[in-house]
């Protein structure tokens, strides 16, 4: 990450003189403009390192300090006085100053002091970065795999995250992209600098462009303090940009830009900064198909797909999902608090054999919700939801049976109607869903109901549209009839 530091020197000339002389790399250096309200400068900077005189802080000065050290981005403090006072190097330092110079000392020993201070924040940030990261740190091992196909994708990770290589991860939804992203920046030379996760998806159009490059004070209306955006706080690792096809298109301009120069331009800001980033970017979009339809620079689309990475969804590689869900039962067996050991072999056949439109997130959440609901120490079919009981039911259908009896057990009739309900409304909304290609609207006119209430009703029932633009002939032979 870039470091900023604003100098707040009474006297203009040494001001100057810092501002020529710090020489320090990844290091961003402002000075404020004394005509102004100074104090106010330096509380809006939302600078990492504050060199100021102690004339220019507010009276009580222990009051400043305390001030500087509230502030959120929790700025290095450092006090420069005139006086060769040790009492009064000792008040500042009590009041929380992180350093205390004498201003009349040679330049190049207050230089030094001031870079010592500044190396000394670094390490610290980053010795707090290993330490959060280090009990969660993603590893290559989390997509080892029986699948073939998995393991020709593995290798091509393996080949492609050393490198400082612009990357596209595709696949659908809940296959993995952003873990694999930070897999990557795990197995890359940027592994001790930060990893910053942006969903461009996530956030209102007039706040995207400031959370990615960041805002002066007094940009636009609100801005009521300077904010550094994403670009600027991945400097030195890694930036994830998440759902990159939902991107408006004048910020992909810009984006492009940066891609380009490796320079951002804050909003309200009068020169670009150069920042050193590698760029991952995810979709679960066809983003050629964006391209035609003119929702997507094909500037950019050229630029991002020097590398694509396409995650095989987890239906076409079901010989992973056995060890998926015993990995994720140990995961949430302390989380959760429940004495669950395993799940029993009827229950994991139908964990195969279910074709998980979700991928990885959703056998998490189906593996969780079990785990809660089980009374035992096993998994057991009665324990997963719905979708899983159709599974059951199909199998009893081919024997000439609508609805397996044994799964009646314990049930009143009102339940065992219901539980058959459920089954043919998701066996209606399959075989329309199957006859208009996913297409929503068309379905839920054959069906004779508003597209708000059938989508509703496919929630329910655990249904993608996904699925049945891309698996009509798999779809043919589950459903009968």
């Amino acid at each position: 990450m870039l470091t900023r530091m604003i100098l707040a020197v009474k006297d203009l000339q040494l001001q100057r003189q810092l501002e020529k002389q710090i020489m320090l790399a990844d290091m961003q250096i402002e000075c404020v403009d004394q005509a102004n309200d100074v104090w106010q400068q330096v509380v809006q900077s939302c600078a990492d390192i504050i060199v100021i005189s102690d004339d220019l802080i507010p009276k009580p000065i222990e009051s400043g300090i305390a001030m500087l050290n509230e502030l959120p981005e929790l700025p290095t403090s450092v006090i420069l006085h005139e006086t060769n006072s040790a009492e009064i190097q000792a008040s500042y330092i009590a009041a929380g100053a992180d350093s205390v110079l004498l201003s009349g000392i040679a330049l190049q020993s207050l230089i030094n002091a001031i870079e010592a201070t500044v190396e000394s924040r670094r390490q610290v940030v980053q010795h707090e970065r290993f330490d959060h990261r280090g009990k969660v740190k993603p590893k290559v091992t989390d997509f080892a795999s029986n699948s073939e196909v998995m393991q020709i994708f593995m290798n091509e990770v393996q080949m492609v995250a050393p490198s400082d290589s612009l990357l596209l991860i595709t696949g659908e939804t809940g296959v993995g992209k952003e873990h694999l992203a930070k897999v990557i920046h795990a197995e890359s030379s940027r592994v001790a600098g930060p990893y910053v996760a942006v969903n461009t998806a996530a956030l209102p159009e007039q706040l995207l462009e400031s959370e990615l490059f960041g805002h002066k004070q007094g940009a636009f209306t609100g801005a009521t303090r300077s904010h550094r955006g994403a670009f600027e706080q991945a400097h030195g690792g890694t930036i994830f940009l998440d759902e990159i096809g939902e991107m408006p298109l004048h910020l992909q301009a810009k984006l492009l830009r940066v891609l380009q120069e490796y320079e951002i331009q804050p909003i309200g800001a009068e020169k670009p900064t150069w920042v050193d980033v590698r760029v991952i970017a995810a979709t679960n979009r066809d983003l050629e198909e964006e391209v035609a339809k003119g929702n997507f620079r094909k500037d950019l689309y050229y630029r991002l797909s020097v590398v694509r990475l396409q995650i095989p969804s987890l239906r076409y590689r079901r010989e992973d999902i056995p060890n998926l869900a015993r990995r994720f039962v140990m995961q949430f067996k302390h989380k959760i608090g429940r004495d669950v050991r395993q799940i029993s072999e009827s229950a994991m056949s139908a964990l195969c054999r279910y074709d998980w439109p979700g991928n990885i997130r959703e056998l998490m959440n189906v593996i969780e919700r079990s785990m809660l609901l089980c009374r035992t120490s096993e998994i057991a079919v009665e324990d997963l939801p719905n979708v899983f009981h159709y599974e059951k039911s199909v199998l009893a259908e081919q024997n000439g049976v609508r609805h397996a009896p044994e799964s009646w057990q314990g049930k009143s009739l009102s339940e065992v109607k219901e539980d058959i309900l459920e089954d043919v409304e998701k066996l209606y909304l399959q075989m329309v869903l199957k006859s208009t290609r996913g297409r929503i609207k068309d379905a839920s006119q054959i069906a004779g109901i508003t597209s708000r209430s059938f989508y509703s009703k496919m929630k329910k029932c655990g249904l993608h549209k996904e699925t049945f633009k891309k698996d009509g002939k798999k779809y043919d032979q589950q459903v009968p009839g």
